[in-house]
This record gives structure tokens, sequence and C-alpha cells, in this order.
């Protein structure tokens, strides 16, 4: 092969490399938006899946503590920086009121769920009962995975997870609504319990928040 060949054919392999190389970015993009839409609650309803209960296996602790002592200021003023529709004070109270639990950590292994709240732990087995699809005042959409109690006392009939996510995936953190009328949970989209990892630290959650 002479040199000019020799010379033609690297330009080739880097051309078609740096080809290659641009359909792999792209596609990334484009699988990232699509995430983001979905996160946002933009989605078909063909697209939903059901999910098992391991998607939420893990030691979780409810972030409501970190609202009351200040450590979520941070996010707030973070919120109200970049989207300009509330205070940060006026965040806080929005979600003050969502955050709101005393339900301060849960425990999923397997099918059972161990609620933690004053103290005390209740455990009790749960059942996939399917998934109801929610039309927000937004115009956006939310799924919520629902689970009815098998066994155990004193617990909730029905707990309803909520994660941006409508297809199995194991959970970054989520919202949780329970209660004992299904129908009527559905209803409920102004106190929404939120769960982080129990290993994270308040900083921690915070900057995970300001990431999304």
């Amino acid at each position: 092969m002479s040199a000019s060949q020799l010379a033609a054919a690297h330009e080739n392999h880097q051309h078609t490399g740096h080809e290659h190389e641009h359909e792999h970015e792209h596609e990334h993009e484009h699988e990232h938006e699509h995430d983001n839409d979905i996160y946002s609650g933009y989605f078909e309803d063909n697209q939903v899946e059901d999910r098992l209960l391991s998607d939420w296996e893990g030691d979780w602790q409810s972030v409501y503590p970190y609202l009351k002592d200040g450590t979520l200021d941070e996010v707030f003023s973070h919120k109200a920086e970049h989207s300009g529709e509330k205070t940060a004070e006026e965040y806080k109270q929005y979600y003050e009121k969502g955050y709101q639990t005393a339900v301060d950590r849960i425990v999923i292994s397997g099918n059972t769920v161990t609620f933690h709240e004053d103290g005390q732990a209740s455990s009790g087995e749960y059942s996939y009962d399917g998934y109801e699809i929610l039309t927000y005042e937004a115009g956006n959409r939310g799924v919520r995975y629902i689970f009815k109690l098998e066994e155990g006392e004193q617990l909730p009939e029905y707990i309803q997870f909520s994660d941006h996510s409508i297809y199995p995936t194991d959970s970054d953190h989520f919202h949780l609504y329970w209660g004992d009328d299904r129908a009527a949970l559905l209803e409920e989209v102004s106190n929404w319990p939120t769960y982080y990892p129990s290993a994270m630290d308040g900083t921690e959650v915070a900057h995970e928040m300001m990431a999304h």
C-alpha cells in the first residue's frame, strides 16, 4: 500500500470512528431526553409496565426531619432561583405539607414491609395489586404502584409507590401513600411522604434533590 493510500485509509477510519461516536452520543442524548420526559410525567399508556416490590427493596429514611432541621433549605433556595415560580419560603411550606409524616423509616425485604414510627416497628406482608395512571392538574401524569396487605395487624391495607419511573428499575427514592381505602389514596396529591436510602446523610439527600 502506498503512502497516499495508507493516509486515505487512516482518514477514512478516523471519519468512520467519528461518525460512530457521534451516533452513539446522539442515541445517548435521545435516551436521556426520553428518561427526562418520563421523570417529568410525559409518557404513553403502553410504556407502563408492572413492577415488583423488590424495586423498592432496602432501608429507607423519611426526608421530613431534614426539612424540619433546615438541612433542605438550600434545596428550596435552589428551586426558587431556577424556577421563579415560588420563593424559597413558599417552596419550604409546600414541601413541608408534602413530606410530613410520623413514619421516619421504612425497611423493605422480600414481600415484607416494616414501618418505623415513634421507636416502634410494625411489619406486614404485601402483594402486588396493579398500578393506576393519574393525570395531574398541570397536565403531566404519574403512576402509582399498589400493594395490598396479605398478613399483618395494625398496618395500612394498601401502600402506593410513586417514584417517577414507569417500568421495572431499582428505585433511588420514592413517595409513599398508605391507608385502608385504595380509591381514596389515589385522590391524595398534597401529602406524599418521601424516602431516600438510610445510608445517605442530609447533605447527600439535599444534593441528590438538586441534581433532579
